[in-house]
């Protein structure tokens, strides 16, 4: 398609932009969805996918809800787990195993990626195809591009589906997906799917909505793409030695599995890869959880959705659809929920106590970690970097009580006379 377009069709966008101001929710997104038309017929995109696209657009509600929402809750990673690996999802992912069985045999033999982890991504992304997700996706994009906290992002989100649309993959009516815009039996961004979607069916045209073949040959490529290797595990459920420095449970820390055997670290349930892989351990609920070795292919489901409890599911899923068993360890776990609050508060409080969390964004990433290590190195606490309750409750009562210390001391800044 031609950058420049002609008069004509430069007013029959004109036009489009004008009705679309009787569609839409607000004057402010009636302006910001001209200069999007504009935009995008610069950038190539024509005006049948954007009249097919946007000509009804409006703000949705309900996606502008769910974007500036949290959910009240974190999951624990067992409680994360357990509600999405139950005998129903492992029944019905075992018999699509058998019903896809060549089509995923082949997408492995290409792809290095094994037909039961397909299947795992299948089955956590969306049911195995059942829910696909209802929104207009083009309509979502340009609610999250206009109102969202991610404005440039979503923008060049809603190109990037227009571009699917030009490029005759899918008709506009049938483009549908989540309220943030992943589309699919995968539930690929558009950037994705332009990037790696691969027609598995041959037919010229690339459908993760409804073509099987295509969804599963485009996820073995975008693995594949993001570091996947062939013959490795993603993650294997451990038990740790009496004494083990839990310091050493972090992703950065590798050694070779052979190391990891030596200081007492053994396998449950399955083998271990060779002696000279590279490998973590991790504890997703603690010193008290489960405890698992993690690989090179863990890092790739991480670049998928870049969440512990997400690859450690994913793997165990995948283990569970051959045959594998349920985890053996994590049952003296803390299995109380904790609220994104209630973690805000936490990296106050450390941060105030000394051990600086670098913001209170209430996600426990790696800086909150390493703030909780060193405070609980410093009170001889098992230093797994976890945002227990128990942690909560130790540190909320260390700032109690040296509130009070400074309060008692004369002269002290804040002290009454």
């Amino acid at each position: 398609m031609k950058l420049h377009r002609s008069v004509a069709s430069f007013l029959a966008v004109g036009l489009m932009c004008g009705a679309l101001a009787t569609h839409a929710d607000e004057p402010g997104f009636d302006a910001w969805l001209q200069d999007f038309y504009r935009d995008a017929q610069a950038q190539g995109i024509s005006a049948q996918s954007l009249q097919a696209a946007l000509s009804d657009a409006r703000p949705i509600d309900r996606i502008i809800e769910l974007d500036q929402s949290q959910p009240e809750f974190v999951q624990t990673f067992l409680t994360y787990l357990n509600r999405r690996v139950t005998a129903k999802q492992i029944a019905r992912g075992q018999a699509l195993l058998q019903e896809q069985g060549p089509l995923l045999q082949a997408v492995e033999q290409k792809y290095g990626v094994p037909a039961a982890v397909l299947v795992s991504f299948w089955g956590l992304e969306t049911n195995y195809g059942q829910t696909l997700g209802n929104f207009s996706t083009p309509q979502a994009l340009a609610t999250l591009a206009y109102e969202g906290r991610r404005h440039a992002f979503f923008r060049s989100q809603l190109l990037d589906a227009l571009r699917i649309l030009d490029a005759g993959h899918i008709a506009a009516s049938n483009m549908v997906g989540s309220w943030a815009g992943a589309v699919g039996h995968m539930q690929f961004m558009p950037s994705t799917f332009l990037a790696y979607a691969e027609d598995g069916d041959g037919d010229g045209k690339i459908n993760v909505w409804q073509s099987i073949p295509d969804a599963m040959y485009s996820a073995g490529r975008y693995l594949s793409a993001i570091g996947w290797k062939r013959d490795e595990a993603i993650a294997v459920e451990v038990s740790l030695p009496q004494g083990f420095d839990w310091q050493q449970a972090v992703i950065s820390q590798k050694r070779t599995v052979a190391a990891w055997q030596a200081m007492g670290v053994q396998a449950i349930g399955q083998g271990l890869p060779s002696a000279d892989r590279n490998a973590a351990i991790i504890l997703p609920q603690g010193w008290r959880g489960p405890a698992f070795m993690v690989f090179d292919n863990f890092n790739a489901v991480m670049q998928w959705n870049r969440s512990t409890s997400y690859a450690l599911t994913v793997a165990h899923l995948a283990s569970r659809l051959q045959g594998g068993k349920a985890l053996s360890g994590g049952f003296e776990a803390e299995q109380e929920p904790v609220s994104i609050d209630a973690i805000k508060r936490l990296q106050r409080q450390l941060t105030e106590l000394g051990f600086d969390t670098r913001g209170s964004d209430g996600l426990p990433g790696p800086n909150t970690q390493a703030a909780i290590r060193i405070y609980q190195q410093t009170h001889a606490l098992p230093a797994d970097g976890y945002a227990s309750p128990s942690l909560m409750q130790h540190v909320a009562t260390t700032l109690a009580a040296q509130t009070v210390d400074t309060e008692l001391i004369p002269g002290f800044p804040g002290t009454q006379p």
